[in-house]
């Protein structure tokens, strides 16, 4: 009895040793190379201080051991990576210890793709977060997660779109109120101000990208990706918008 009392435990033990295994960490960038296309490609992190530069990498460098970024028909190399964890970054930068629990993988596609995530033939989309088995993922046109860093002259970033979405699914419900970001007792003005904005757009009296009319959900991701790309344009354009974005991210740099 005693052998098979022993027996069973190893056995046992054997079962659930890998369950309790920790992940292996992924292999990413030389920190000198990510630190160079930061530094390069990314406004944001070209404004921040000494000190805050040396945050924001940790927290990319972080991302990229924890998520991977693998590529569909297209090759992935250090710039990708680098701008696809900027990019999850960025909305999030001001809430230390705030992390994406959801999500294991990053994939690029080499173009527009559609529904069935087909990229062949006629399509528009270039970013989305995934449902069912595939919650886990968010899926990027790899030319638009490149354009949406290195092109300066428009408002558009759709990696950062993408991730705001992921926060604004934090509390459960992808609904343009992100609980996460706000006080309950904002949440009402927020929603009055999203309905408003709304209707500028549809009556065609806003420069905001008529995307953003299409649901609470579009519009909190559209007016995201203009505040972090053109935070100066969007103060000047909306600033109770800005003032309330800003608020939202706790953002600090001055523009």
């Amino acid at each position: 009895m005693i052998i098979v009392a022993v027996a069973l435990l190893l056995l046992l033990a054997l079962i659930i040793r890998p369950l309790f295994k920790k992940k292996k960490p992924n292999a990413i960038p030389k920190e000198e190379i990510i630190k160079g296309i930061l530094e390069k490609e990314v406004r944001f992190y070209q404004n921040l201080s000494s000190e805050r530069k040396a945050g924001f990498y940790e927290r990319v460098a972080n991302f990229l051991s924890n998520v991977k970024v693998i590529g569909v028909d297209t090759t992935v190399d250090d710039t990708d990576k680098t701008l696809v964890a900027a990019a999850a970054i960025i909305p999030i930068f001001e809430f230390e210890g705030w992390a994406y629990t959801h999500i294991n993988e990053v994939l690029l596609y080499p173009k527009p793709f559609d529904q069935n995530f087909n990229f062949e033939g006629e399509n528009h989309i270039v970013g989305m977060v995934g449902n069912g088995a595939m919650q886990s993922t968010v899926i990027l046109s790899k030319p638009f997660l490149r354009d949406g860093f290195m092109n300066d002259n428009n408002d558009s970033n759709t990696a950062i779109h993408e991730f705001v979405h992921l926060i604004d699914k934090a509390d459960g419900a992808t609904d343009g109120v992100p609980e996460v970001l706000l006080q309950h007792k904002y949440s009402l003005p927020w929603i009055k101000l999203m309905k408003d904005e709304m209707e500028k757009i549809r009556k065609g009296e806003s420069d905001i990208d008529t995307y953003a009319a299409s649901s609470e959900t579009e519009f909190f991701a559209v007016v995201s990706e203009y505040f972090f790309k053109q935070p100066r344009l969007l103060k000047e354009q909306h600033p109770e918008l800005y003032a309330r974005l800003k608020t939202m991210f706790g953002h600090k740099t001055k523009v």
